[in-house]
């Protein structure tokens, strides 16, 4: 199933990409698609509808295709050509991070510069969408807990993350800064997610192409090493890295994003982003 939630942001409704790319709506069934509603058990009840027989609705602006979220958590050089273009060794575990629940938003939403960012970059990546608690789980066991998979722009501020001091949050959880979605894709028809093709252009050139073949760490492993350090909970997410071609690794000078460039990102099974970039202008943060 690939799940959404669309409308206005304060209010947003659930909903469900039938097979011929129609929005149907699950508001008859459930008031929001909630960390709860992405249990194996709550899963199954939905696949068990006769889609037919929900509304079809005019899709409304997309947002974050669940609500609950309590961690966004980033694992960063988890892709051997990324790390070599960042000017970084290969990491022997996986590097970890947090970005703010805050810097979540829909996949066409704007994306804000910070005052004063000079070094904002891109980072086409894939997120995956917890469906039950994971505590100290086995590597063979981690994919049981995951409800799906979505696409994530890792938005990121090169001077904050890099050259501003301790960790690497302060430029990464920026208010827009995590653009999700179109939907949240149940793993079941995602597949292999180890073999998904992945690509970001901006204004029309294609800066990323890569594929979660190349992931150093996978998925399983990032399930499983993470669980070991924090409970992972229904409706966290986790994004796994970016390949090769982000603004900061541009030859022979670093690119980075300003006003009025337009980011277009995608990953094989799990839809398509846009996003147009705006200099600080907070009005445009909570739109």
């Amino acid at each position: 199933m690939k799940l959404l939630r669309h409308g206005p942001r304060a209010n947003p409704k659930p909903g469900l990409l039938d097979s011929e790319g129609r929005v149907r709506d699950l508001s008859g069934v459930l008031s929001d698609i909630t960390a709860s509603a992405l249990s194996p058990a709550a899963l199954a009840g939905l696949k068990a509808l006769d889609v037919s027989t929900l509304p079809v609705v005019e899709q409304g602006e997309l947002q974050v295709p669940w609500t609950g979220m309590t961690k966004f958590i980033a694992i960063g050089l988890n892709y051997a050509d990324h790390a070599a273009e960042s000017g970084m060794a290969i990491p022997k575990e996986p590097v970890v991070f947090q970005k703010t629940t805050e810097c979540a938003v829909g996949c066409h939403h704007d994306v804000v510069l910070p005052q004063g960012s000079v070094k904002t970059d891109w980072e086409v990546e894939l997120g995956v969408v917890i469906g039950t608690k994971a505590r100290y789980v086995a590597e063979e066991d981690a994919l049981s807990h995951v409800a799906g998979y979505c696409l994530i722009n890792d938005v990121s501020e090169r001077e904050y993350q890099l050259e501003r001091g301790g960790t690497w949050d302060k430029g990464k959880g920026c208010d827009t800064f995590g653009p999700i979605g179109p939907w949240l894709v149940t793993a079941d028809e995602v597949g292999d997610v180890q073999n998904l093709g992945m690509w970001l252009d901006v204004n029309g050139q294609r800066m990323q192409t890569g594929n979660t073949a190349t992931m150093i760490f996978t998925v399983a492993q990032i399930v499983s090493y993470l669980s070991r350090f924090m409970t992972l909970n229904p409706g966290d997410v986790i994004t796994t890295g970016t390949p090769p071609g982000v603004g900061m690794g541009q030859k022979p000078s670093p690119v980075f994003l300003k006003a009025g460039d337009v980011m277009r990102l995608g990953i094989d099974k799990l839809g398509e982003q846009q996003q147009t970039v705006h200099a600080w202008n907070p009005a445009l943060i909570d739109a």
